[in-house]
């Protein structure tokens, strides 16, 4: 599996890409994004289950319902959530002027995705103008992926990009990512946005399972601030250009490429935690001895969401009854005296029972807690399923960029 290349989402063959400045955001930066496929693709998307989505999300899962698109049209500074009837005609208004833009027969074609404030109705006299502009400007190359991954962000203080090769069936498969997210993630089917393209030959429900099988292990095992967003996608497009023989079911190639997507979506997931907003500190939680997967991701998930977790790890502070205390308050079948819990390798709680470095935790532990990456085991004692969690401490920065967001 190569991982090496600076290039991302026009890497596979036959993708392009393009990003702009169309006039959303106040501040002037990039907030217009294409991707698009030169050829027809299978397309598979995964989206928030919050209940008040935005209108590109309605709008993107109605369009890839049917397995097929070319392009994605992105924009940053404005959601589009929470706008009304009015909002579903522009996410459709952005479609069908992709469409028209690149010759493309259908709007349902394209698949649209919009992240900023929550709200307010999008500058259409200024967007639609926007994506025609753009769109002869689609280039490959790292020139043409940096414009596009810069466009699509918000908070974000960097860019995010990832690029994985492998080979099947004697053909090299390529697949590029892009994402954002910095803040109100807490993915569950997704994550705040992830456009990934491949050049792969794969039916439609084969990519679905595929790309649902990688998020489940990444993205949804990822959480800077436990707040679910409205407008959370994970888009995948997949030309075939690459000519290997079509997957059309399970079995090994099909192994392989969700094992080659999963590592893709892990090295985006990670960075995303990484530009967290306000984070000094992460927490790598693995939860092991569960009765079943969803106990350990319940464990998991309420670790990294504890406030009171999260900010003994920005105090470097190695007060490990939040985490047991996070742990037991989870719905995950849990027995107090079969409960165990390290920090960085360290034993501080055993079978119920502090340690003798629980009991009075030695200066390397409060080192260990004053990495930038922190991990902490926690082993039920119940059972053989374990999940993985990515968390991060809560700063006053977070505070901060979140008290002024809007003003």
């Amino acid at each position: 599996m190569d991982r090496t290349s600076p290039t991302s989402i026009t890497r596979p063959i036959g993708f392009r890409a393009a990003g702009s400045t169309c006039g959303i955001k106040p501040s002037g930066k990039p907030d217009l994004a294409l991707i698009v496929s030169d050829t027809p693709c299978t397309a598979a998307g995964v989206f928030t289950t919050n209940k008040v989505k935005g209108a590109p999300v309605l709008v993107s899962q109605k369009h890839v319902r049917n397995g097929k698109a070319r392009a994605i049209v992105c924009n940053s500074g404005t959601s589009n959530v929470a706008t009304g009837e009015q909002g579903l005609r522009d996410a459709e208004a952005m479609c069908q002027t992709t469409a028209a833009a690149l010759g493309l027969r259908y709007p349902s074609e394209v698949l649209v995705a919009s992240t900023g404030v929550i709200g307010h109705r999008l500058p259409m006299d200024k967007v639609l103008p926007g994506i025609e502009q753009l769109a002869p400007t689609l280039a490959q190359g790292k020139k043409a992926d940096n414009a596009a991954a810069d466009a699509i962000l918000t908070t974000d203080l960097v860019r995010k990009t990832a690029l994985r090769t492998v080979t099947l069936g004697g053909k090299t498969i390529t697949l590029g990512g892009i994402c954002k997210g910095s803040g109100m993630i807490a993915p569950n089917m997704a994550t705040m946005l992830a456009f990934i393209t491949t050049d792969v030959a794969i039916d439609s429900k084969p990519l679905k399972l595929a790309l649902r099988a990688a998020t489940s292990e990444t993205f949804n095992r990822l959480s800077v601030d436990s707040d679910k967003s409205t407008s959370d996608s994970v888009m995948v497009l997949a030309n075939g250009q690459a000519k290997n023989r079509a997957i059309t079911g399970p079995g090994r190639v099909f192994d392989r490429f969700v094992e080659t997507l999963t590592d893709l979506c892990r090295d985006l997931s990670e960075q995303l935690i990484w530009d967290g907003e306000g984070v000094t500190r992460i927490m790598r939680v693995r939860v092991s001895g569960a009765a079943s997967v969803k106990d350990a991701d319940r464990v998991g998930r309420s670790v990294v969401d504890s406030p009171l977790v999260k900010t003994a790890l920005h105090g470097a502070d190695p007060n490990w009854g939040r985490i047991a205390m996070a742990a037991g308050k989870s719905d995950a079948k849990l027995k107090k005296d079969t409960l165990s819990i390290r920090i960085a390798g360290m034993s501080i709680y055993e079978h119920g029972q502090p340690t003798k470095l629980g009991l009075k935790p030695p200066a390397k532990l409060a080192k260990a807690m004053a990495a930038k990456e922190v991990q902490i085991e926690v082993d039920l004692g119940l059972g053989k399923a374990s999940a993985e969690w990515l968390g991060c401490d809560l700063t006053r920065e977070y505070i901060h960029i979140n008290a002024d967001y809007t003003t």
